[in-house]
């Protein structure tokens, strides 16, 4: 099962292929060949990068269990 890497949620949803949102902390994720972009939806819809403001720590949850 995947967690988001940010809040540990498993409340994702595909939103295109290697491309996930979270209902929870409101995220979105892309792996790109293992490499996860994390970024914000600003209240226009536009993305902001923010990878350097999540620690990584639940990086590992991203994973399939």
């Amino acid at each position: 099962m995947m967690r988001c890497p940010n809040c540990n949620s498993i409340d994702l949803g595909r939103i295109a292929e290697n491309q996930f949102y979270c209902w929870h902390c409101f995220i979105e994720i892309a792996d790109n060949n293992g490499k996860l972009e994390i970024y914000q939806v600003e209240s226009d819809g536009t993305l902001t990068a923010i990878n350097d403001l999540i620690d990584g720590q639940n990086e590992d949850a991203w994973q399939v269990q």
